[in-house]
């Protein structure tokens, strides 16, 4: 964000660290929710074992890394179809969290409208992956996030992806949560 958007709405712009701490405080709640509930749901094990936030910058953007096993691939040893969806869904879905403040896009406040992946090249068993999202745009009742897909290296772009979300209100308690998270990490970080 720069200087002149959050003059414009009256916030203060974000740092690097206030928005890697926003996305890391998103992972440990869900993680807390998942054994809280006992929660078994299909995103779970991409969130809890498989998925590795890398970074996240403060304008919109979070990288991550996962290798494609077993779970997330089809006979033909590559990644499945369906998988490359809950992936970017959820990579892009958290992404939000480096523009989220109290009473806006607050923790899972959106639903998907449409999400549109173009599936450029297979990803083979065993292969990791390098996931890259960005806010495109983001308003009062949507928003729209690209992602792609790439090698480690990054000279193989697998997918790409074109995710619209519709706002709707979070969880009030979850969303308290995600805030007393944030505020934790970063009254830890300031002691340090």
């Amino acid at each position: 964000m720069t200087e002149s958007m959050a003059a414009k709405d009256g916030r203060q712009s974000l740092t690097k660290q206030d928005v890697t701490n926003a996305v890391e405080s998103f992972i440990e709640l869900y993680k807390q929710l998942v054994l809280e509930q006992n929660f078994k749901g299909y995103d779970t094990k991409l969130l809890t074992q498989d998925l590795r936030f890398i970074d996240a910058e403060p304008s919109g953007s979070s990288s991550w890394e996962m290798a494609a096993d077993e779970t997330w691939c089809n006979m033909n040893g590559v990644l499945h179809g369906g998988a490359y969806g809950v992936i970017f869904d959820m990579c892009t879905a958290i992404t939000m969290q480096t523009i989220s403040r109290p009473g806006y896009w607050e923790f899972l406040a959106g639903v998907t409208r449409t999400l549109n992946i173009s599936y450029l090249k297979a990803i083979p068993l065993g292969t990791t992956i390098r996931i890259n999202c960005q806010v495109e745009q983001h308003g009062k009742t949507m928003a729209l996030i690209s992602g792609y897909i790439e090698s480690l290296d990054g000279k193989v772009k697998y997918a790409t992806a074109e995710h619209h979300k519709v706002h709707v209100p979070a969880d009030p308690g979850l969303a308290s949560r995600l805030e007393a998270l944030k505020l934790a990490r970063r009254r830890e970080r300031l002691k340090l």
